[in-house]
C-alpha cells in the first residue's frame, strides 16, 4: 500500500504509458483519414457517444465501488486479525501457569510452553498471508500482464514471491509439526487445529483448567472465523460478467470516441477562419500561421480525445486492479507488513528473545 502521495502520480503515468499511446494513435488515425485523405463523412454524432460515456461511468462507478468495498472488507478482517492475535497472546500470558500442576515446573519449560503456543500462531499467520497470496485463475493478470509484470519487479517487493513457504513457516514450528501440515492441503486450518489439540493437552497436565481452556477456544474458534472471511474474499471473484462487459463497454467508447470530437472540432476551426476573415481586413499578421491552424484544427482532437480515453481506461484499470485485494498489488491490503507487525508485538508481549524487525519496503510501497 502507497505511503507516499507523489509516487502514485509518476507510478501511474508510467503504469498506464503504453495505452497512453495506443489511444494517440487511435485518436490519430480517423484524423489523418477525415482531414488528409477527405474522407469528411467519417464522424459520429456526439449525442449518442454521450449518451454511451455517461452509461459507462456509471458501470465504471458501480464497478470502483465494489472493488473498493471487497479492499475495505479485507483490510477490517485483517484488523480483525491483529486484535484476535494480541488477545490471544496476552490469555497465553497470563492464563497458562502451575496453579494447578501437581508437578514441579520450572519457569524456564513454562516460558517454552508460552513459546511455542505463540511461534505455532505465528505460523498460522504466516501460512494464511501465503495462502492468500497464492494464485488464482481470476488474479494472474498481475505476473501475465507485461506492464502489471513490470511495475511490480521495478517498484515494489512481494516476499511472497522471493521467499518459499516451506522456509517461511519452519523456524516457528517442530519438525514433527512441519512434516504433517505439509502432508495436508489448508495449512492455516490445520495450524490451528494443532492449537486446539495443544490446548488440550494443556488442560489435561494443569497447565490450564476448564474455564481458561473454553475462553482460549473461543479465541481460536474467532481465528478460524476471520480465516474464514479471508477465504471468502479470496476464493469467490468480482462476477465476471461485470468485469467482462464492463471492460468491452470501455473499449467501444475509447474506439468511438475520436469520431465523435472531430466534427466539433471541424466546426470550431470553420468558426475561426470566419472570425480571422473579419479580423485580416484590419491586419495580416500571422495570416499564413492562423489560417493553416484553423484548416486543421480538427487535430486538437487528438489530445483531448487521449485524455478522454486514459481517463476511462485508467479508471476500469485501477477498478480491475483492486477486485482482489490479497493478490500483491501496490494498492492490496499490506498483510505481509501486518504480519510482521503482529509478529513483533506478540512476542514482545511474552518476552520472547531475536525478535525480527520491521521490513524496509521498497519505494515505501508497503505490503
Amino acid at each position: 500500500m502507497y505511503t507516499k502521495r507523489i509516487f502514485p502520480i509518476k507510478g501511474l503515468l508510467k503504469w498506464t504509458r503504453r495505452e497512453t499511446f495506443l489511444f494517440i494513435l487511435i485518436g490519430t488515425i480517423p484524423v489523418i483519414l477525415f482531414d488528409i485523405v477527405g474522407l469528411k463523412w467519417l464522424h459520429v454524432p456526439w449525442l449518442p457517444l454521450g449518451v454511451l460515456g455517461t452509461a459507462i461511468s456509471f458501470i465504471i462507478s458501480f464497478k470502483n465501488n465494489a472493488s473498493y468495498d471487497r479492499l475495505w472488507e479485507a483490510r477490517k478482517i485483517w484488523g480483525g486479525i491483529v486484535n484476535t492475535s494480541r488477545s490471544w497472546t496476552i490469555m497465553v500470558k497470563d492464563f497458562i501457569d502451575t496453579t494447578h500442576i501437581k508437578k514441579s515446573i520450572s519457569i524456564e519449560e513454562l516460558q517454552e510452553v508460552k513459546k511455542e503456543l505463540v511461534h505455532r500462531h505465528i505460523a498460522w499467520l504466516t501460512a494464511l498471508r501465503y495462502q492468500m497470496r497464492a494464485d488464482k485463475t481470476w488474479e494472474t493478470h498481475l505476473k501475465k500482464n507485461k506492464q502489471n509484470a513490470e511495475f511490480r519487479e521495478n517498484y515494489y517487493l512481494v516476499l511472497e514471491d522471493k521467499i518459499e513457504i516451506r522456509e517461511a513457516i519452519k523456524p516457528y514450528i517442530t519438525e514433527e509439526e512441519y512434516k504433517e501440515i505439509f502432508s495436508k492441503g489448508n495449512k492455516p486450518s490445520q495450524l490451528l487445529g494443532k492449537q486446539s489439540k495443544r490446548l488440550k493437552e494443556l488442560m489435561n497436565t494443569g497447565f490450564i483448567e476448564n474455564f481458561r481452556h473454553m475462553e482460549m477456544m473461543k479465541i481460536l474458534t474467532e481465528l478460524y472465523t476471520l480465516q474464514g472471511k479471508s477465504e471468502r474474499i479470496k476464493n469467490f471473484p468480482y462476477p465476471r460478467q461485470y468485469a467482462t462487459l464492463n471492460y468491452i463497454f470501455v473499449w467501444i467508447f475509447i474506439i468511438l470516441l475520436p469520431f465523435g470530437m472531430m466534427e466539433g472540432f471541424e466546426s470550431l476551426g470553420k468558426h475561426i477562419l470566419k472570425d480571422l476573415a473579419v479580423y485580416q481586413s484590419r491586419t495580416n499578421w500571422g495570416h499564413l500561421a492562423q489560417e493553416f491552424i484553423a484548416k486543421h484544427f480538427v487535430w486538437f482532437s487528438i489530445p483531448f480525445s487521449t485524455l478522454l480515453a486514459w481517463v476511462f481506461h485508467t479508471m476500469e484499470k485501477i477498478g480491475e486492479n483492486t477486485e482482489n485485494p490479497f493478490e500483491g498489488g501496490a494498492n492490496d491490503v499490506p498483510i505481509t507488513d501486518l504480519s510482521r507487525g503482529i509478529e513483533i508485538d506478540i512476542r514482545q508481549l511474552i518476552d520472547d528473545e531475536d525478535i525480527p524487525e520491521p521490513y524496509v519496503w521498497k519505494n515505501n510501497i508497503v505490503m
